[in-house]
């Protein structure tokens, strides 16, 4: 496993992450989280992403109960703040309040002392972007965070609080990035570049679809995601007959150069250098031994060409605004 400078921190994270969305927010056992968990320790990962919202707090609970029984310095664990967290749609947001009250939930299901990242879960256009970062900020001078993150803000959200506060202010940033949603290169990355922020891209394997498990014309494996009714909007977004078509090219690319669909999937993300990790999810272990082995791929010219050529315009280039992002600023 490799491992890479979080922004302008001093944490090292591996270049391979365990995210929590949809699977240990109640999607699996109790067990299985366990024994994922411990194969991401087993492989070298060090750096464990959720958020508060998944499961309404059951992920950070479970992850409370299994990192409580490992050294708190053997590793680098992130959570987010956002979302509704009860039955009252009130109960959610980057207000003062919400962030106080939600820091403190969060640090009692994780059962620690502090987070090493704390990231604003979307932008909330309803509050004043200065009191959440005045709100964040306390959360670190508090010592319950180390550093400060953020997910799925557009540049100008991005700007607004740099402007406000400086570049020192966040350290990363977690946009969806994969082959099929390059959206971030056109702005993100290169604001975020300049202003010494990481990117930790979540959906690399683009919700399984880079898995080559679908197929054209085919209807999708009775137990994969796709087949859910809940399949998530991201995955609507890179869900094609195209899309499915230009993946099976790219599994032919992948055998060329001695790879798995994943390998490839995850080293394309991590040929930037701009990224200091991708957040991968995994509901059994060897699925996670799968993903670790990409660390540390690096793709040659002649594939990274192929893979050009046989995606054409299959990829969502263009400044999109992300799945769940919502646009616009507010000031005082």
């Amino acid at each position: 496993m490799r491992y890479r400078n979080l922004g302008s921190s001093d944490l090292k994270v591996s270049e391979i992450s365990l995210g929590a969305w949809l699977t240990y927010a109640g999607g699996i056992e109790m067990q299985q989280t366990r024994a994922c968990t411990e194969a991401a320790f087993d492989a070298g990962i060090n750096f464990f992403d959720t958020a508060n919202v998944y499961g309404r707090g059951e992920a950070e609970r479970a992850w409370g109960q299994i990192l409580s029984e490992h050294p708190r310095d053997s590793y680098i664990l992130a959570t987010k703040v956002n979302g509704q967290m009860s039955d009252d749609p009130a109960d959610q947001g980057l207000s003062a309040a919400q962030i106080a009250k939600q820091i403190d939930a969060s640090l009692e299901r994780l059962q620690v002392e502090y987070v090493d990242l704390y990231q604003a879960h979307r932008f909330d256009v309803d509050v004043p972007i200065e009191e959440t970062i005045e709100a964040l900020q306390q959360v670190v001078l508090d010592g319950k965070a180390r550093y400060l993150g953020f997910s799925e803000w557009t540049p100008e959200q991005i700007q607004a609080a740099i402007d406000i506060a400086g570049p020192d202010l966040f350290v990363s940033s977690q946009p969806q990035y994969s082959m099929l949603w390059q959206a971030p290169e056109a702005e993100v990355f290169p604001l975020c570049e300049a202003n010494g922020i990481s990117q930790i891209v979540w959906s690399p394997l683009a919700q399984g679809v880079l898995s080559g498990k679908y197929k054209p014309g085919e209807p999708a494996p009775s137990d994969s995601r796709a087949a859910s009714a809940s399949m998530s909007n991201a995955m609507h977004l890179v869900m094609s007959d195209e899309t499915v078509t230009a993946v099976q090219k790219l599994v032919e690319i992948a055998d060329g150069a001695g790879l798995t669909m994943v390998e490839l999937a995850l080293a394309w993300v991590l040929r930037r250098s701009e990224l200091a990790s991708a957040i991968i999810g995994a509901s059994r272990p060897e699925q996670v031994h799968a993903n670790a082995a990409a660390s540390g791929i690096e793709l040659s010219s002649e594939v990274l060409a192929a893979v050009d050529a046989a995606l054409g315009e299959t990829p969502v280039k263009a400044p999109t605004l992300a799945p769940f992002a919502r646009a616009g600023v507010k000031h005082r």
